[in-house]
């Protein structure tokens, strides 16, 4: 009986690996399946971990999360190369920005996430099973993007708390995953926040994905991603009416980041 079981198993396995061989299709769908399953089921077995050794919601479960989601590069073939690490060395809190390409961020974030940071998503997060349980333990803030009031009042409280807290915020400014190659236009909510809390805004800048990871045209493959953490931009003296100059340097040098990066011209 075990050995038939055996069998099974492996021409189950067999016909898997020829059809995503021959399947594109079958090969995306298969590896964002195995994705997704990882994610649930790594959350579900650090969520109690969180609970014992921290206690509760709290931005010290981001350490534990960290280590556990390292790992993940290692099943999908995906290689970092990072630079500018030294740049995350700023006294007190700090606004980081970055560029937002796919489901597969959550990788790249964890692999350079500085301690003591925060990162801010949208509230439909919080209802995606054990991961939004595993993010909700370690402090990611939630946003309703539907409603500008609400979102402006906990960008306010963010303000207030990263000074009191002496934490740095993570923000994605396009607002929404972006797999073209390119940087879609920012949102200001993250610019005003720096220069209402005074603090810096520290740029991070992955390379594009497209030549290992395009849903339109079903590709997943390994490959490797290069990670730059700029140097900060200092908000101090800065006023509202600045923010707008603001967010056009910090896109434009992102963008230049990110072409060069990518080896785009």
């Amino acid at each position: 009986m075990e050995l038939g079981w055996l069998l099974w198993g492996a021409a189950v396995l067999l016909l898997l690996h020829v059809l995503m061989a021959l399947s594109p299709a079958v090969n995306f769908a298969l590896r964002i399946g195995f994705y997704s399953f990882l994610c649930l089921l790594a959350s579900a077995l650090t969520a109690p971990v969180c609970l014992l050794v921290n206690g509760g919601r709290t931005v010290k479960n981001m350490r534990i999360i960290r280590a556990v989601v390292r790992t993940f590069k290692y099943f999908f073939g995906l290689r970092f190369e990072v630079k500018g690490l030294e740049n995350f060395k700023v006294e007190g809190p700090a606004i980081i920005v970055s560029n937002h390409q796919s489901i597969l961020d959550m990788m790249g974030l964890m692999e350079v996430l500085p301690d003591d940071c925060v990162q801010v998503g949208k509230k439909e997060l919080m209802y995606a099973g054990t991961v939004g349980l595993i993010i909700y333990l370690g402090g990611v803030i939630f946003i309703n993007r539907k409603s500008t009031t609400s979102a402006k009042m906990v960008m306010a409280e963010v303000a207030k708390s990263m000074t009191t807290d002496n934490v740095k915020v993570w923000v994605y400014p396009e607002g929404t995953r972006n797999c073209t190659g390119d940087l879609l236009p920012f949102k200001k909510g993250a610019f005003h926040l720096a220069v209402q809390a005074q603090v810096p805004v520290i740029p991070v800048v992955y390379s594009s994905f497209t030549s290992f990871y395009n849903p339109k045209t079903n590709l997943f493959t390994s490959g490797k991603i290069k990670v730059e953490v700029l140097p900060a931009i200092e908000t101090k003296g800065l006023t509202s009416d600045d923010v707008s100059d603001l967010t056009d340097r910090c896109f434009h040098t992102m963008r230049e980041t990110l072409f060069r990066l990518s080896g785009s011209p």
